[in-house]
C-alpha cells in the first residue's frame, strides 16, 4: 500500500481551502447573472426570434424568414439615419474628448481646493435629466424669445432658427450632448493623469520639456487605455442619442435630427407589425458592434507597464 506524502496532504488542504471561495464567488455573482438572464439575454434571444416573424400585437404572427432584415437594408431612410448618426459623433466625440482633456489637466494643475471645485463645477451637468437639459435648450434656442438670438442680436449678428433650420439643427442638438457628456468623461481623465507617476513629469522638467512636450510623451501615452474606453462608450453613447432629439426636434426639420434610435422608436410606434423595428435594432447593434471592434484593431490598446 502506498504511503500519503506530506506534498498531497497540503494538496488537498489547499484544494479545501480554494473550494468555499469558488462557491462563494458563484454566490455573489448568481443574482446579478440572474437579472442578466431575465433583462438582457432573454428579451434578446427572444427579440431575435421574433425579428423572422411578420408580429403584431392584433394579429397572429406570421414567419417571413429574413424579410424584415431584407426591408431594413433596403430602405434609404434607415441608412440615412446611420449616417446620420456617425456624422453626429463625428461632431460631438472630438469636442468632448479634447474640452474633457484641457480641463482635466486644469485640474490636476492647480490647487486642491480648487481642483475640488473644478470636479464639482464640471460634473453637475452630469446629474441633470436629458429631458431637463433638452428643455432648457429648447428655450435658449427660441427663435423670437431665446437668450442665444437675443445675445446675436445684441451684437448686430444675424439671429437663427436654430432647431428650425436643416443645416443647423444637428450642431444645436450636439451642443448640449456635449454638455451631458463632459463631466463623466473629465473625471475618468482626471483620475488616469493623477495615476501617472509624478517621476515622469520631473525628469521631463530635468530635460527642458514644456507643456505640450510632456502631454504628446506622456500624458497621452500614457492615457491609451483610459481614451480608448472614452472613444468606445463616447461612440456609443453620440450614436445612440434619443432624448435630445425626440424631445427638440422629434427628428425634424425634414428628418435632419432623426438619429438611429429615433428612426426606429418613430417606426414602431407607426407601424403596427414590429418586426422590422426589431430587426433595425439588431442592425444596430452590428453596426454599434463592429465599428467598436474596429476601433480596438486601430488602436490597437495594450496594457501599459509603468
Amino acid at each position: 500500500m502506498a504511503r500519503r506524502r506530506p506534498a498531497d496532504d497540503h494538496v488537498v488542504a489547499a484544494n479545501k481551502k480554494r473550494y468555499p471561495d469558488t462557491v462563494m464567488a458563484y454566490v455573489m455573482i448568481a443574482p446579478i447573472v440572474i437579472l442578466l438572464g431575465i433583462f438582457v439575454i432573454y428579451p434578446a434571444l427572444q427579440a431575435t426570434v421574433l425579428s423572422f416573424y411578420n408580429w403584431s400585437f392584433y394579429q397572429e404572427s406570421e414567419f417571413v424568414g429574413l424579410k424584415n432584415f431584407t426591408d431594413v437594408l433596403t430602405d434609404p431612410k434607415f441608412r440615412a439615419s446611420i449616417l446620420l448618426g456617425l456624422k453626429f459623433v463625428a461632431i460631438t466625440l472630438p469636442v468632448q474628448l479634447v474640452g474633457a482633456f484641457l480641463f482635466a489637466s486644469l485640474a490636476t494643475a492647480v490647487n486642491r481646493r480648487f481642483a475640488d471645485v473644478l470636479k464639482v463645477s464640471i460634473y453637475i451637468p452630469t446629474i441633470i435629466s436629458g429631458v431637463i437639459t433638452s428643455v432648457i435648450f429648447t428655450i435658449i434656442y427660441d427663435y423670437s424669445g431665446g437668450i442665444l438670438n437675443a445675445l446675436l442680436a445684441k451684437l448686430d449678428l444675424t439671429t437663427q432658427a436654430w432647431l428650425g433650420d436643416p443645416r443647423l439643427a444637428l450642431v444645436a442638438i450636439a451642443a448640449p450632448a456635449v454638455w451631458l457628456g463632459m463631466g463623466l468623461t473629465c473625471l475618468i481623465m482626471i483620475a488616469g493623469m493623477l495615476d501617472i507617476p509624478a517621476s515622469f513629469y520631473e525628469s521631463a522638467d530635468v530635460e527642458g520639456a514644456n507643456w505640450w512636450q510632456k502631454t504628446v510623451y506622456i500624458t497621452i501615452p500614457q492615457l491609451k487605455n483610459i481614451l480608448l474606453y472614452l472613444i468606445i462608450t463616447g461612440f456609443v453613447a453620440s450614436i445612440q442619442q434619443f432624448e435630445l432629439p425626440l424631445i427638440m426636434t422629434n427628428g425634424g426639420p425634414m428628418s435632419s435630427t432623426e438619429l438611429p434610435n429615433l428612426f426606429i422608436f418613430n417606426h414602431f410606434r407607426g407601424d403596427p407589425y414590429v418586426g422590422y423595428s426589431i430587426a433595425a435594432a439588431l442592425l444596430l447593434f452590428v453596426v454599434l458592434g463592429s465599428v467598436s471592434a474596429l476601433i480596438f484593431r486601430v488602436l490597437n490598446s495594450e496594457k501599459l507597464v509603468d
